[in-house]
């Protein structure tokens, strides 16, 4: 997928945006990214699920984006399959700032400006809400890696022992972990970026960024001002966080020996997770 493709794309379904400058910039894991002019971005699949988590986007994120209090991809043209390229893309806002796998979150207050994002967020979804195997859904139901180290098996298996949700499903962004946020130039959390894995279901999934994101520290202030999670969540976080700590270091081990998928940055974050949640 070159530059030729992309602008020849917009020029035949959307010719208002084809003369804009596009430039390529770091992508995420299903879909390369390009930056049209100075306020919008081109996302085009490159993964089998791509196209259904763009279309999944479009259908739904307009509906509460204007609620969050930080910035956001919102959809705002769905790119058509054609016989030139058989799949779905989409033009969406351009959220500005640096992915915090490469510039980690320092500012304090980025632990407040996360909790009430997560608060903004995380409202009763409805019925008929994207459902996923693996975000929002029981712990039990999951695997776990087989050859953790024991510590880190105990959080999972507290998780996995808590009371289960049995509340009403909420809105979940599914995947926060540093490629998925960005930062300002001093450190503070200022966008949440891929929403491919939005679902809908137990919060826990989501406040495990009081660890995978947050500072050394930082997870106590954020769940004070969250507010809204008891024992029995704070301990199905922790879990989730475990498993977003271990499938970061995987990917970025992965990254550092030059394999397909792998992101040589993701190592680090995945290391301080874990060492926090330690």
């Amino acid at each position: 997928m070159d530059e030729q493709l992309v602008r020849d794309l917009l020029q035949e379904q959307h010719p208002d945006l084809a003369e804009l400058e596009l430039t390529l910039v770091v992508g995420g894991w299903d879909n390369q990214v390009w930056r049209l002019g100075s306020e919008l971005a081109v996302r085009m699949p490159r993964t089998e699920r791509g196209p259904e988590l763009l279309r999944k986007e479009y259908r739904w994120l307009p509906e509460f984006a204007p609620r969050l209090p930080l910035r956001v991809p919102v959809p705002q043209r769905l790119g058509e399959p054609t016989e030139r390229f058989p799949h779905s893309w989409l033009v969406t806002t351009w959220v500005g700032g640096e992915p915090a796998d490469l510039r980690p979150i320092s500012a304090e207050k980025s632990a407040d400006t996360l909790a009430g994002f997560l608060r903004a967020l995380h409202t009763d979804a409805p019925a008929d809400g994207p459902v996923s195997r693996d975000r929002g859904v029981p712990l039990r139901t999951l695997e776990f890696p087989p050859d953790a180290d024991a510590a880190v098996r105990k959080i999972w298996d507290d998780g996995v022992a808590a009371p289960q949700w049995d509340g009403p499903p909420k809105w979940l962004h599914g995947d926060l972990h540093p490629a998925n946020v960005v930062v300002t130039d001093d450190g503070a959390l200022s966008g949440v970026i891929d929403f491919g894995d939005l679902s809908i279901g137990d919060p826990a999934t989501d406040l495990a960024a009081a660890w995978v994101l947050l500072p050394d520290g930082a997870a106590e202030r954020f769940f004070d001002a969250y507010t809204l999670a008891d024992e029995a969540m704070i301990a199905r976080a922790r879990a989730w966080a475990a498993g977003k700590a271990l499938a970061l270091i995987s990917i970025g081990e992965a990254g550092e020996k030059g394999l397909p998928g792998g992101k040589p940055t993701w190592l680090p974050a995945g290391q301080r997770a874990l060492q926090r949640l330690l």
